[in-house]
């Protein structure tokens, strides 16, 4: 009975401790690739971030004046997350056919003093045809031709 109460054999002399150290020794290496993903992960969160506004700016700069409720710029940082939004920059370049919005953001850092710079990304919407023949003529699609 007493080799069943027996406690497992440990480590003697000068092993003890050796898991340990090596996990010390480790351990740097293990937060740095941990920072560098979530780093990543932000960098990549802010590019989407700026997709979304570019697409949100654009699609509401297409639309007819009278029919916009909010600015393209307003509605571009609206779409986006408050925190990344604020900082955003929108830029719209309109044409006759198609208008095309901008958004860059700030990639934000999680390491202090780097800068990752800033993510831009664009989209471009058609834009109601005012000068056709058929716009011209009252005609709307869908509707009986005169």
């Amino acid at each position: 009975m007493t080799a069943a109460l027996r406690t497992p054999a440990r480590p003697r002399g000068r092993d003890r401790g050796q898991v340990s150290i090596e996990f010390l020794g480790f351990l740097p290496v293990l937060l740095a690739v941990a920072l560098a993903v979530v780093q990543l992960g932000l960098g990549a969160y802010a590019v989407q971030q700026a997709g979304t506004g570019a697409r949100a700016a654009a699609r509401t700069a297409s639309l007819d004046e009278a029919d916009r409720e909010a600015d393209p710029g307003a509605a571009g940082r609206a779409a986006m997350s408050g925190w990344i939004g604020k900082g955003a920059t929108i830029s719209v370049d309109g044409g006759p056919s198609a208008v095309r919005a901008t958004a860059t953001v700030h990639i934000p850092s999680i390491i202090p003093g780097v800068d990752f710079g800033s993510a831009r990304r664009s989209a471009t919407m058609p834009t109601p045809a005012h000068d056709t023949p058929d716009a011209a003529a009252g005609t709307h699609e869908g509707a009986v031709p005169r």
